[in-house]
């Protein structure tokens, strides 16, 4: 059985305007990159940094479980990372 690994190391990253947290899932590691623009759908306002990673914290299982499933989808950027989508995050509200 696998197991998906969160560290808790959120941070902002300027240059991509997103948050961004690791995943690891065996000998996989890989960096999930949550943009702005997804943090302002999601809240419905104008965010800065600080709110973007608030909003991560409070929902950080929901993001998780987005990834997890991007993840079984085989879903990478081309740099092999996880780029997360207001999409994905439907995915795991539709039901089953």
């Amino acid at each position: 059985m696998s197991f998906f690994a969160f560290p808790d190391d959120a941070r902002w990253n300027p240059d991509t305007e997103s948050v961004e947290f690791t995943v690891s899932l065996g000998e996989y590691q890989g960096i999930v990159r949550v943009g702005h623009v997804l943090f302002r759908r999601f809240l419905g306002r104008a965010v800065s940094p600080e709110t973007c990673l608030e909003a991560y914290h409070l929902h950080r299982t929901r993001f998780e479980r987005a990834v997890e499933e991007k993840l079984r989808r085989r879903e990478l950027a081309d740099d092999g990372n996880v780029v997360l989508t207001g999409r994905d995050l439907a995915r795991i509200d539709e039901p089953t």
